[in-house]
């Protein structure tokens, strides 16, 4: 197994971005795409924090749908958050340029981030025994 300390410094960073993008949400704030974006931050870093426990690698990656295929391998019942990374995958961004940000997201997007998110976050900390 990994180091805890660093599994612990994914997990803190997951739920940082996780809290950031929820009272973001809920103060009805209209950045959507940010929003979303750091949901999908936030599912990637617990993702990243489940395979290091597992002892596997990752690759430097932002892609979910590989990051979640890294765990199902040791964890199958995380294959149930497949949909979840799907969705929250649309909400990457490659580059912090304006040109490159989209402006369609919605609050509608913003909550199916969320539910997706938490989905993946309730089922990792579970796996990794967080409380």
């Amino acid at each position: 197994m990994a180091d805890p300390e660093i599994i612990k410094e994914w997990i803190t960073k997951a739920e940082e971005d996780f809290q950031f993008a929820l009272i973001s949400l809920n103060e009805n704030k209209p950045f959507h795409a940010h929003i979303c974006f750091f949901f999908q931050q936030s599912a990637e870093k617990y993702l990243k924090a489940l395979i290091l426990a597992q002892s596997a690698k990752f690759q430097k990656t932002h892609d979910l749908v590989l990051l979640l295929k890294n765990c199902i391998e040791k964890t199958p019942d995380i294959r149930s958050l497949a949909d979840d990374c799907d969705l929250l995958a649309t909400f990457y961004v490659e580059t912090r340029y304006p040109v490159h940000w989209p402006a369609t997201f919605t609050q509608e997007d913003a909550e199916q981030a969320h539910r997706a998110s938490e989905r993946i976050r309730n089922l990792i900390r579970r796996h990794l025994k967080i409380g």
